[in-house]
């Protein structure tokens, strides 16, 4: 059963942005961590929820995605057709089918730093009712919330001191992260994916609207697990923000035949007990189609590793390069021997 959100900020659903604005100022100077220092960790997770719940609910998008699918279906546990996705792109679909991104929450102390302003609460928190949320701010640091501060004010957020507003540089909202799967013949040869996006943009009369695009991305020979190519700003537009870096991270698909370790391959043989001692050929297809023959005339014992030079992964930085192969070999002993046997295998290694 997914969080509910409307609970979490004690509102009904049919809530105004004040009546938001109102339940999240009161909620998150209660449960801030750095205002209830005896009880840290339960405030830091309430602290957390209530500003995950705000950012859902006071977002259309993302309220019109929770509204009809729940959490599960806001945070891609159940990918909802059409849903319009959080923070950037929605859906996007790749040759290996379609994808959905996940609803990733901000940082709650971001959340916070931008409702209050980057001065803080003590900045002046009775301007709030025009809009709190599009105040730029930079996150606060640990040390700017004692209790002092918390104590010059009521939960209801009433005004304190005459500090001023410093309005920093507009704040970029956190980087949107997501899986791009590739085979191992993709990572071995190149090849290029291409993203259909969908995100809401700002006109310049402040009007938001969607707009799909297709993204490039080349996959060069060689790339590993964990390689990030960055969209700069490709994420949802809203005022006062700099739309967030869209990020794919490479995922190695599993093989049926290699297993990668850094620039090599490696496979593994199933043998007989006469082959690893009298001969053995190994016959592969390479991850770009050619046909490798090697024999082997060496015993191969348990532990025996043959290596390919050149026939690994191609090198990134070099792709004229390469790793090498490495053929492993796991041998079939025979359960038992007969008397001529024991004694042909006598003969042969006397």
């Amino acid at each position: 059963m997914g969080v509910d959100y409307y609970k979490e900020l004690k509102v009904d659903r049919n809530a105004s942005d004040d009546d938001l604005k109102k339940a999240y100022r009161k909620l998150a100077m209660k449960w801030h961590p750095d205002k209830n220092p005896n009880n840290k960790k339960e405030a830091e997770a309430k602290f957390k929820q209530i500003s995950e719940a705000y950012e859902v609910l006071s977002d259309p998008q993302k309220k019109a995605v929770y509204d009809q699918y729940g959490e599960e279906g806001l945070k891609g546990q159940m990918p909802p057709p059409d849903a319009g996705g959080p923070g950037g792109a929605s859906y996007f679909s790749t040759g290996d089918g379609p994808t959905t991104f996940q609803f990733n929450p901000r940082n709650a102390d971001d959340i916070f730093a931008e409702f209050f302003g980057s001065s803080g609460p003590f900045g002046g928190l009775g301007g709030m009712g025009g809009g709190g949320g599009g105040m730029r701010g930079s996150r606060f640091s640990s040390g700017i919330f004692r209790d002092d501060i918390f104590g010059s004010f009521g939960e209801g957020g009433g005004g304190g001191g005459g500090g001023s507003m410093n309005h920093g540089a507009p704040r970029k909202a956190s980087p949107i992260e997501n899986r791009l799967p590739c085979s191992l013949e993709d990572l071995y040869k190149g090849t290029t994916k291409r993203m259909k996006i969908s995100r809401d943009i700002v006109d310049v009369s402040g009007k938001t609207m969607k707009v799909e695009e297709i993204l490039t991305i080349d996959v060069k020979p060689g790339w590993k697990k964990g390689t990030k190519i960055t969209f700069p700003e490709k994420g949802n537009e809203q005022p006062n923000i700099v739309p967030a870096d869209l990020v794919f991270i490479i995922d190695e698909k599993p093989h049926s035949v290699f297993t990668r370790d850094g620039n090599d391959l490696i496979v593994t043989q199933k043998i007989s007990l006469a082959e690893a001692l009298t001969g053995y050929t190994v016959h592969l297809t390479t991850l770009d189609g050619r046909n490798l023959t090697i024999p082997i005339n060496n015993v191969i014992h348990p532990t025996y590793e043959e290596v390919v030079p050149r026939e690994g992964m191609p090198i990134p930085k070099d792709p004229t390069k390469k790793g090498n192969l490495r053929i492993k070999f796991n041998i079939r002993f025979p359960p038992r021997l007969t008397a001529d046997q024991k004694a042909g295998i006598k003969k042969l290694i006397s």
